[in-house]
């Protein structure tokens, strides 16, 4: 039997229950706002289901054997058996009990779920299609909306996702098996974190790249410990080389690439991943007929509070343009929710923090020297290296630094980078000091636990006013 169109109405319909999404509508819920949730996929977006968190699953436990068996330094012989669908299983469970926990709470704040994919009507109706033979569809009526819709992997011509030979992330992470061989396309990011775990899992991996480096939206001492060890790992790089095409060949697959000559070079492997970059879901949300137009990029502008042109409709995370960063998508769909329950609340994106996976990881916050000398301000430069850090020693991990940008005259910090251990927890404490406008001297006063890696941090900060202990100061 075929359901029937019905209507309903909501005070805060929001569309996608992603990082950004599922947050809105708990902070909205709290405010005491009536609101429903629709999601056509799974509960907790991409970020929780595909992404974010199933990735950093696989880091850790490919992490965790790859130092298993390198750590003769230490005087540990071991003889290493890894179980892949093991692995795997260990990584969904991870998954599993998070997703179950954010629909827990959406519904323990009064919020009401709903399936299925939303299109406008118009700038106050959305149709919401259940999918599934016979599911029908029902019209939501509301007066605030936010969309938070998320990315989808960027495909190139002629390397269409098919699951079996092209593969995008979210892909790569549901493998059965190891690939013996892989092309990785693209050295951002994406592609450097899941080299890294394939390359330590046993896969021969060759990563092709357009640019000239890895992690090319990255400064280059930052990215320069990360190349050198996926050279360590044995991680094949070709740089200046686009991928053109690719065929079945014996076992396996030939891909094609080509330099800015016209000069074409071949890899074969068992598959290839696609790792390029993300573009944001709005061609399946009909925004022309709420009176939405999305910029060339395919992004929805937005203002200070997250409004788009319609002041009742809101755009939040990927959608809404650079940095596409799963926190960045849950600040914004708290402000959102604030702005809608009549709170004061503001977008600030000065001390928004970003962080690579990678080994060692990068983290980075607020203005880079050179940024901070084109907005008219006077750095002074602090950095200490994990080489002299004691407890980076002990754990064996000690490539990379901590880096603090301030204002001289001023000593605010106005920015900071980290490469090297445990760099996307650390970062957390400069994102916190430029939030608070913290000087250097309020960093390098503040007593921090001996031995530990935060250390680096306060002796970079001492390094910067130039009375470091532990390093040569500047």
């Amino acid at each position: 039997m075929v359901v029937g169109d019905i209507s309903t109405g909501t005070e805060v319909l929001v569309i996608g229950a992603g990082p950004g999404g599922y947050v809105a509508a708990i902070r909205a819920g709290q405010l005491g706002l009536d609101v429903t949730l629709v999601e056509k996929d799974a509960y907790g977006g991409v970020c929780l289901n595909y992404g974010c968190i199933p990735s950093k699953a696989m880091i850790t436990a490919s992490d965790l054997a790859y130092d298993a068996s390198h750590a003769e330094d230490m005087g540990i012989y071991t003889k290493l058996d890894v179980n892949y669908g093991e692995m795997v299983e260990w990584k969904d469970g991870v998954v599993s009990q998070l997703t179950g926990g954010v629909e827990k709470l959406c519904k323990a704040n009064g919020v009401t779920l709903m399936e299925g994919r939303a299109e406008f009507a118009d700038d106050g109706s959305v149709r919401v299609v259940h999918e599934g033979e016979g599911q029908g569809s029902e019209t939501v009526e509301f007066e605030h909306a936010i969309i938070s819709t998320g990315s989808r992997p960027i495909e190139i011509p002629g390397f269409e996702f098919d699951g079996e030979h092209v593969l995008d992330s979210r892909m790569a992470l549901a493998m059965d098996d190891v690939p013996e061989s892989i092309v990785i396309v693209g050295a951002g990011y994406i592609g450097m974190e899941l080299a890294g775990v394939l390359a330590k899992l046993g896969s021969d991996v060759t990563v092709v790249e357009m640019l000239d480096s890895v992690l090319p939206a990255y400064e280059d001492d930052l990215a320069r410990p990360v190349k050198k060890k996926a050279d360590e790992l044995g991680i094949d790089f070709h740089f200046g080389q686009a991928a053109k095409e690719w065929e079945e060949s014996g076992d396996g697959i030939t891909v094609r690439t080509e330099d800015e000559d016209g000069e074409v070079s071949e890899f074969g492997a068992e598959k290839v991943l696609v790792a390029v970059g993300r573009r944001p879901v709005t061609d399946t949300l009909d925004l022309e007929s709420a009176g939405i137009e999305t910029n060339e990029m395919g992004f929805i502008e937005t203002d200070d509070r997250a409004r788009t042109e319609k002041d009742n409709i809101y755009a939040i995370g990927d959608v809404a343009g650079e940095p596409m960063l799963a926190h960045k998508a849950s600040k914004e769909g708290q402000v959102a929710a604030e702005v809608i329950a009549g709170e004061p609340s503001a977008l600030d994106y000065q001390a928004m923090p970003a962080a690579v996976f990678t080994d060692p990881e990068i983290g980075t916050v607020g203005l880079t020297e050179d940024e901070a000398e084109e907005q008219g301000f006077e750095p002074v430069v602090g950095r200490f290296p994990f080489q002299a850090s004691g407890r980076a020693l002990t754990t064996g991990h000690s490539d990379g630094f901590v880096r603090i940008i301030a204002d001289e005259p001023s000593g605010f910090v106005l920015g900071a980078q980290i490469v090297g251990p445990e760099a996307s927890e650390l970062i957390a404490e400069l994102g916190m000091a430029i939030e608070m406008g913290a000087t250097l001297e309020d960093l390098a006063a503040t007593i921090h636990t001996h031995p530990t890696l935060s250390e680096a941090v306060m002796e970079c900060a001492e390094n910067a006013l130039g009375h470091a202990i532990h390093t040569l100061n500047r």
